[in-house]
């Protein structure tokens, strides 16, 4: 059984309090459809920046409530297929990003696609990197908006988050109240002129419940390894929480002390950065799938 969740009335803030638009079972196939990042209000290069509610930027579509979740347990997100529609949008301008200082008034591109690619102009094509920027659940206290990332997940805008991935979130209220949107059809690391290929589309998933892993912070896993991404108000800090997260998550599943784990990790995994423009900065630790097949861990 497929059950599709059509993107009318989003959410724009992740939270207990929203209202669940339906009720999923853990390995129920789910199509969610979502609107790009505007919420479809660019129609052309020339769209007025007064134009566009800026409150409806980053919608997400959902609650989906997960039969099962409960407070402590973990909730798995299979991402089995992304599909996008036939044209993206790509935004940057005046205090925006890495260059917005530099930059006068807002700039729109429209960027039609055809096959696999992204027509960017008469001589560039950019390959798809399909993936999703706003996946979540519900934050401990609070409504966190949808351009926020953090504990809950959210607008993480890492690029692993794709199709093939699984992900893992600390579910901090009963049904998870998951929701995902803000899709891109090509974004870069780092994200550095606050937009990437923005495009509607959907994503076929499927959901797991568990009660065996002590998570705080979202988990990606993919066929080269996992990662812990972390988001915080600095780069440094949000780096640094995503190392200790995933020392303190990989102890006890092997024999290594403290000093040796770190050593190990220091030699082989990977500080990498997702995005440093949203409200916090978002980085994620990676570590090789090698390493997990050495001792076994072959649960996440």
């Amino acid at each position: 059984m497929t059950t599709t969740i059509q993107r009318e009335n989003p959410i724009y803030f992740f939270s207990k309090d929203n209202t669940p638009v339906a009720h999923v079972n853990p390995g129920e196939e789910v199509i969610i459809e979502t609107y790009d990042c505007f919420e479809d209000q660019v129609k052309s290069e020339d769209t007025d920046f007064n134009s566009v509610d800026w409150d409806k930027v980053n919608p997400a579509t959902g609650p989906l409530y997960i039969n099962g979740s409960e407070p402590g347990s973990t909730l798995v997100v299979h991402i089995d297929k992304i599909t996008v529609k036939s044209k993206g949008v790509l935004s940057t301008g005046e205090n925006l990003g890495t260059m917005g200082h530099r930059l006068n008034g807002l700039t729109f591109k429209i960027a039609p696609i055809e096959g696999e690619n992204v027509i960017f102009n008469d001589r560039l094509r950019i390959p798809f990197r399909k993936m999703i920027g706003v996946i979540g659940v519900a934050p401990k206290e609070g409504a966190i908006n949808c351009g926020t990332p953090g504990e809950h997940g959210g607008n993480m805008d890492t690029t692993l988050i794709t199709e093939g991935a699984t992900l893992y979130f600390p579910v901090f209220h009963k049904g998870a109240l998951f929701g995902l949107g803000d899709m891109h059809a090509s974004m870069g690391d780092g994200e550095i002129g606050v937009s990437g290929v923005e495009i509607a589309g959907s994503a076929t998933v499927r959901f797991e419940v568990r009660d065996d892993l002590n998570l705080h912070f979202p988990l990606l896993s993919n066929d080269q390894g996992i990662a812990m991404i972390a988001s915080e108000s600095t780069l440094d800090q949000a780096a640094k929480n995503s190392v200790e997260e995933m020392i303190d998550f990989l102890s006890p599943f092997t024999d290594l002390g403290l000093a040796d784990l770190t050593m190990l990790m220091s030699a082989i995994g990977n500080v990498q950065v997702s995005q440093i423009v949203d409200p916090k900065l978002t980085a994620r630790f990676f570590v090789p799938r090698w390493f997990l097949n050495a001792y076994g861990i072959h649960s996440i």
